[in-house]
């Protein structure tokens, strides 16, 4: 049963929403970004004039929205969109909702010395988030984006017309859609691929219990896309090109083993916001140092 909402001007409505969402760990921001939406407003708008009153349309609307929430459904999902390095990516729940530690991986790249019309691959691109920040930044990079998702592709593909960034975006199980060659194509791949066990406990907790399980959970603890990316993208980088993977916050050391078995060089890590090692990276070398254009291995 949705609880009625007694107040009318902006900052009650803000004060009664956040009780109702008290269980969450950002209850209020929550409650401000849902009125924003109700009012199709910045959050600046409702500390701006907070005595602004609702009808009795918006107030229904507001008070279903953070029923909806308290019972756990994503305020990305409510809304339609999720902020992402400054971009405003529609989402929907065929793909993983944007989170800002994944920024640590883009601002990462970003720091790589890639030549100045690189071509770069994003594995499992979901929203296309990683791959349209990354353009956003680049304008020169041709990027190519990959999910073996047919949603995915569209939202993706829908997300990169609304910011008119030019993205190429295929249907592919990985690498499956790219035709291997020995000398590669790309001066970067990055991934952030399904890295949660099954048995993991936080499956069953907050906003990963409404996104697909595949964009969540890999076999081998974890570990086996991982695996499968470091292992297969040697095939696909230019000499000296770069690896670049987000993973679980326990699993730094494990991913640096495998690329340093597969034979990466300059293999590290990076930490996130909450300082955990959330993404791994390497180099890779060509004996002979060639390369080939990445467009030769699209079909």
């Amino acid at each position: 049963m949705t609880a009625s909402l007694p107040a009318q001007s902006l900052r009650a409505a803000i004060e009664w929403a956040q009780g109702q969402l008290n269980s969450s760990a950002s209850a209020r921001l929550d409650a401000e970004v849902l009125l924003a939406h109700v009012l199709n407003k910045s959050r600046t708008y409702l500390h701006t004039w907070p005595e602004r009153e609702l009808d009795a349309q918006q107030q229904k609307q507001y008070a279903n929205l953070v029923a909806a929430r308290a019972s756990g459904k994503p305020v990305a999902h409510l809304t339609g969109t999720r902020e992402f390095w400054s971009l405003e990516l529609l989402v929907n729940d065929s793909t993983l909702i944007p989170r800002p530690d994944t920024e640590i991986l883009v601002a990462r790249v970003l720091q790589l010395d890639l030549p100045q019309q690189a071509q770069v691959l994003d594995l499992g691109t979901g929203t296309g988030a990683i791959a349209l920040a990354l353009k956003s930044e680049r304008p020169g990079w041709s990027l190519v984006a990959l999910d073996q998702s047919p949603a995915a592709v569209a939202l993706a593909q829908r997300n990169a017309a609304r910011l008119e960034l030019d993205l190429k975006v295929m249907q592919s199980h990985w690498f499956s859609a790219l035709q291997s060659a020995e000398t590669g194509g790309f001066d970067a791949i990055v991934a952030n691929p399904p890295y949660i066990a099954a048995d993991d406990p936080h499956l069953q907790q907050g906003d990963v219990r409404f996104e697909p399980h595949s964009a969540l959970v890999a076999e081998q603890e974890g570990l086996a896309d991982l695996m499968h990316i470091i292992a297969q993208a040697r095939s696909f980088l230019n000499d000296g090109g770069w690896l670049v993977l987000e993973h679980g916050w326990q699993q730094a050391a494990a991913c640096r083993d495998y690329l340093t078995a597969a034979g990466y060089t300059a293999v590290a890590s990076g930490r996130d916001y909450a300082n955990l090692e959330r993404i791994s990276y390497g180099q890779w070398r060509h004996t002979g140092g060639k390369t080939r254009s990445a467009v030769n291995h699209v079909e």
